[in-house]
């Protein structure tokens, strides 16, 4: 963990980039340096069906998630969430300029207990001894 969604109308596809926010994203998280750098993900869903508002207008979104796992401070939460957010608005300020355009993120803290993984990718970025 930690793992980034970006839920995206299908009408900005080529101008949301997100394979530039996606690595961007990455980095920022890596460098708090309270998330294990195997466990970082981003992926994107995108909408082929939606609606927003009124309809009337060629409305588009981005809807971010990120998904930690328990056990961090509400201080590193919110630090870490205000980061990522100022990130994601930098990088959409140009589509929003020239388009309706709506963001959202939000930060999820997963259940300590009822959270499942196996991942053999950690052991990649272990410092060795």
């Amino acid at each position: 963990m930690p793992h980034f969604y970006a839920e995206c109308t299908e009408n900005i596809r080529k101008e949301a980039n997100l394979p530039e926010l996606f690595t961007k994203v990455n980095q920022a998280l890596a460098e708090t340096g309270i998330f294990p750098l195997g466990g970082i993900r981003s992926r994107a869903i995108w909408l082929d069906t939606w609606q927003m508002a009124d309809g009337k207008q060629d409305y588009a979104f981005v809807h971010m998630t990120l998904k930690i796992g328990a056990g961090r401070s509400l201080e590193d939460r919110q630090k870490v969430g205000e980061m990522l957010f100022a990130l994601i608005k930098a990088h959409f300020a140009d589509l929003m300029a020239q388009r309706y355009l709506g963001l959202s993120f939000t930060m999820e803290e997963l259940d300590p207990v009822l959270n499942y993984r196996s991942n053999n990718v950690h052991s990649l970025f272990k410092t060795k001894g």
